[in-house]
């Protein structure tokens, strides 16, 4: 096939023989195509890439098919084939790069185009391509059983000999990815390329595993040579890396005899076999005593010479014919074969494409059928559609017709409107034309009267005629005057009267010419009347002209004032505003400080009570709601905001005061409540600094609100309230009568203790004798002891508050000084009370065991517990007291000597138990040997009880102390003290 695509320069011939394959029914006959396809995209001529181009689709269908395969050939058919696909397609993108790979690397550099973005590129599409090849690889060996020598099997080496064309590209795509990335290594940034180590990294450890593998089998000892990677990576950050890079190289050893050449021998020898058997035949026939010549038959069957030369040649012709006659039998046959195989494969290639296009019919018909569906589907909803819209429609048309009526009403409605209009345009033209004359006449009036006036006064002289003349002006004044009235009163009752003042006001005018004409003479008077009304206009006009220039003037500084008032007020409103946000700004800062201090280690060492807590948080509280009130206000006024600045100042300090308050009680408050504590604190900082955010925004501070804040707070007053010490529920001005009581409590207590002792020991002496008398005379005698160092202890712890109330209280009474040191008054009265229960408890568990119904264990707890009551009040008493004091001294005495007798009742307690216990040991020697050992096993499993037993115990022991220093906590404020 590679000589072949050489000779014809291309792979049209191969192409059209595979066609003819049936590689979508053939598992195995598709792999052995895949190896062939790949020794040809490697080895054969530079087109087979291009005449194989247009069947990639093809090959990428049948990859998808075989894919469906999870068993046998199928998967390694499906990635086998994209890796094919893939190797296709990286030649395609990059022609440099030939099919087996081999470059130099002046050659690479050419690839890459000296381009940095070129050379990022192809180290991509040389990952994918290694990564295919190394998919193939695992792919494989996943498909062997390498608990056994599958590579010296048949179906083993089927499967291992495509992976020596793997090899191969593996060798090179990795030498070029190494040089590739030290190249981009030294153009583009480290943090660039990190994905691009990943990567490498993932696929050298993958590729030197499978080498490694690979190299082990004994199938690729002897036809290929793998190279072995080095133990870690290139360090592509050091640029001299790239020297000590060494690139693998696959050495492929010539063999002394091809494999390719044997079937050749074995014929060569099956012919040589054939022709030896022929001669035996020969001889066994004609004999062979003439070996140096067999054909010599001269003393033969008395036969002459001519006639034994004719038989031989006869026989060879027939020998020769026979032989040419199974020569072209054998060839015939041959050729039989050939076609028939071909045949075969032909018939199989069309029987597989006969069953796919079955399957192809099928799926067209399930996929027609489903479309047959959805038409139907299609096809009622288009029927539902064509209802809705003839229904639709039928509405439109009926709208439609609503529409055009009321469309014919609206113009009539319109046009109505509109002559109703143009009437009254008319209407008012003509009233409007009417007052206009009435003011002439009544203008021309008045300056007629004034004229006649002075006529009457300058033209005494005038004749009759004159005097005639202005009496009939008169009377023509006279009725026009009267008409005027008329038209005034018909103009305002309708339109018809306004047109007869027309004609009044024409015939007025005419008369108005006629008046003209008859004063015409008076000319000159009449001109000298015009010239003084003219000037009085102009004078008239100047005054009205100056008068405009004065009030626009006057208007234009009020418009300024105006606008200089709004700038003012604009700019005091930004100022308020930016104090305000400034005032915000810091209280933000503050309240920030706060919450960044509750996660400073430096913190940690603060402690808090949960008393100051609650004092700070109601503080914060009623701040919060003074804040509302002037938010509020300020709202309502910008002015005033100088009652919202003080409110923000303070509210900041006391949130941030209550935050580290909070935070210094949740140190010494127990686990969960110190955790649901501190959440809180950190919410409602959270949440203040966002009230304060939104005090900052000028879009946002209507809408600020602080009710947020008012709920945490009230959240963390619940939680001090929970953390207060339960004492404190007593009024502190009991407190003082109830440390006396008790103590006298505690005093009575122990000598009712010692009178009960006392009597146990003279019951004992009475009663017991022997062993028992005497453990139990030690027994009680330790614990009256006890009981009188404690006496002691009690007395002196009484002298030595007496004196600390003496020097501590001044002016004030025992009792004040004693609510005054509510935590110290406390603590006295929970010792006290510890004291006397351990005295009670002791003296009730010494008589149980003077009875015999008690342990001696429980003898010695009680009597240890009652020393560490002891213990507590010698510390609460000397808390307050002086170093120096004498009484302190006597009290550390005391408590010494409790702690003497305490041992000694301990040890005495022990004595005794060893005595019992000697006495109560069994005699083993009337058991027989089952006895005994059936006695050891029970009592190894009772040792086993006992010590399961003593383990839990144990662990109850430590859950009971934690809960009590907890509740001891809590109740008697220890960590407050602390």
């Amino acid at each position: 096939c590679i000589l072949g695509t050489h000779h014809e320069k291309g792979a049209q011939t191969f192409w059209s023989v595979v066609n003819r394959l049936p590689l979508s029914g053939n598992a195995v006959l598709c792999w052995k195509f895949c190896h062939v396809f790949h020794k040809l995209l490697r080895d054969g001529h530079s087109n087979v890439l291009k005449d194989s181009m247009r069947y990639k689709n093809e090959l990428s269908d049948m990859s998808r098919m075989w894919g469906h395969l999870s068993e046998g050939y199928g998967q390694l058919c499906s990635i086998y084939l994209k890796l094919l696909r893939t190797k296709m397609e990286f030649h395609t993108k990059n022609p440099r790069f030939p099919g087996n790979l081999q470059m130099s690397d002046r050659q690479l550099d050419e690839a890459g185009e000296n381009d940095v973005n070129n050379f990022f590129q192809l180290t991509v599409e040389m990952f994918d391509y290694l990564e295919c090849e190394l998919n193939l690889f695992q792919t494989v060996f996943s498909s062997l059983d390498m608990s056994r020598s599958v590579s010296v099997t048949a179906a083993g080496q089927c499967r291992l000999a495509p992976l020596i064309q793997v090899i191969l590209d593996c060798s090179h795509l990795y030498d070029y990815t190494v040089k590739l990335l030290f190249k981009l290594h030294s153009c583009l940034p480290a943090d660039t390329l990190q994905g691009h180590r990943d990567r490498f990294l993932e696929q050298f450890r993958k590729l030197k595993d499978l080498f490694y593998r690979s190299s082990n089998l004994q199938y690729f000892k002897r036809l290929i040579q793998i190279p072995q990677l080095p133990e870690n990576p290139p360090n592509f950050l050091r640029a001299s890396a790239l020297s000590e890079h060494i690139s693998p190289v696959v050495v492929i050893p010539a063999e002394a005899s091809s494999p390719d050449s044997e079937p050749i021998t074995d014929l060569v020898e099956m012919d040589t076999a054939s022709q030896s058997l022929f001669d035996n035949k020969f001889d066994d026939i004609f004999g062979s005593s003439f070996s140096s010549d067999p054909f010599n038959f001269n003393s033969q069957n008395g036969m002459n010479k001519d006639d034994k030369d004719r038989l031989i040649e006869q026989l060879y012709g027939e020998i020769a014919a026979l032989k040419e006659e199974l020569e072209n039998f054998k060839a015939e046959s041959a050729r039989g074969a050939v076609q028939l195989r071909g045949r075969t494969s032909e018939l199989e290639a069309e029987l597989a494409e006969q069953r796919h296009l079955k399957q192809q019919a099928q799926d067209e018909s399930e996929f027609l059928r489903a479309e047959l569906e959805e038409l139907k589907k299609q096809r009622e909803d288009t029927e539902k559609a064509q209802r809705s819209l003839t229904e639709i429609e039928r509405r439109a048309q009926a709208n439609e017709q609503r529409y055009s009526k009321l469309k014919e009403k609206y113009s009539e409605l319109v046009q109505n409107h509109a002559d109703l209009l143009r009437k009254n345009a008319e209407v008012t033209k003509q009233v409007t034309a009417a007052r206009q004359a009435q003011g002439d006449v009544e203008r021309e009036k008045k300056e007629l009267e004034d004229s006649f006036q002075r006529v009457s006064e300058q033209a005494q002289r005038k004749s009759q005629e004159q005097a005639e003349v202005l009496d009939t002006l008169k009377r023509e004044l006279a009725a026009s005057r009267q008409d005027l009235q008329v038209l005034q009163g018909t103009l305002a009752s309708s339109t018809q009267a306004g047109a007869e003042q027309s004609t009044r006001i024409a015939s007025l005018e005419q008369e108005r010419d006629s008046l003209s004409q008859a004063v015409e003479r008076h000319g000159e008077e009449m001109a000298a009347l015009q010239a003084e009304l003219q000037q009085l206009r102009d004078t008239l006009s100047l005054e009205r002209e100056s008068s405009k220039v004065e009030l626009e003037m006057l208007q234009t500084q009020l418009k300024e004032k105006e606008s200089g008032e709004r700038a003012l007020q604009q700019r005091l409103d930004e100022e308020q505003f930016a104090l305000l946000q400034g005032t915000a700004q810091e209280a933000e800062r503050m309240v920030q400080d706060a919450l960044s201090r509750l996660e400073d280690p430096a913190h940690i060492s603060c402690t808090g009570s949960a008393d100051c807590l609650l004092s700070r948080t109601l503080a914060a509280s009623e701040c919060v709601e003074r804040l509302r009130d002037a938010h509020s206000k300020y709202l309502s006024n910008r002015a005033a905001v100088g009652s919202l600045l003080p409110c923000l100042a303070l509210f900041a300090h006391l949130v941030s005061d209550t935050l580290l308050q909070g935070s210094a009680t949740s140190h010494v408050a127990p686990m969960e409540p110190a955790d649901r504590l501190l959440e809180m604190c950190k919410q409602c900082g959270s949440e203040a600094v966002s009230y304060l955010s939104t005090l900052q925004d000028p879009g946002t501070v209507e809408g600020a609100d602080c009710s947020l804040v008012t709920t945490c707070l009230g959240r963390i007053s619940a939680i001090g309230e929970e953390l207060r010490p339960r004492g404190l529920d007593i009024k502190q001005e009991e407190l003082g009568d109830l440390v006396d009581k008790e103590m006298a409590a505690t005093a009575a207590a122990i000598e009712t203790a010692a009178a009960r002792i006392e009597e146990m020991l003279s019951k004992a002496r009475a009663g017991d004798t022997g062993v028992k008398l005497e453990v139990n005379e030690r027994i009680l005698g330790s614990c009256t002891g006890l009981m009188q160092a404690i006496h002691i202890l009690v007395l002196a712890s009484k002298d030595l508050q007496r004196e600390i109330v003496e020097s501590g209280r001044g002016a004030a009474s025992p009792k004040e000084f004693y609510a005054k040191n509510s935590r110290w008054t406390e603590g006295l009265i929970s010792a006290s009370k510890a004291v006397g229960w351990g005295a009670t408890v002791m003296v009730d568990a010494a008589d149980l065991v003077v009875q015999g119904k008690g342990t001696f264990e429980e003898l010695m707890v009680c009597s240890r517990e009652i020393a560490a009551s002891t213990a507590q009040l010698v510390a609460a008493s000397k808390v307050k007291a002086d170093k120096d004091s004498t009484n302190l001294c006597k009290l550390q005495q005391a408590s010494r000597g409790v702690n003497q007798a305490t041992a000694s009742v301990v040890a005495s307690t022990k004595a005794g138990k060893s005595q019992v216990e000697e006495k109560d040991n069994m005699d083993f020697s009337s058991m027989t040997l089952t006895q005994i050992k059936r006695q050891e096993m029970d009592s190894q499993v009772r040792v086993l009880e006992l010590e399961n037993q003593l383990q839990k115990e144990r662990q109850k022991l430590g859950e009971l102390r934690k809960k009590h220093y907890e509740l001891a906590g809590v109740a008697e404020g220890w960590e407050e003290d602390g």
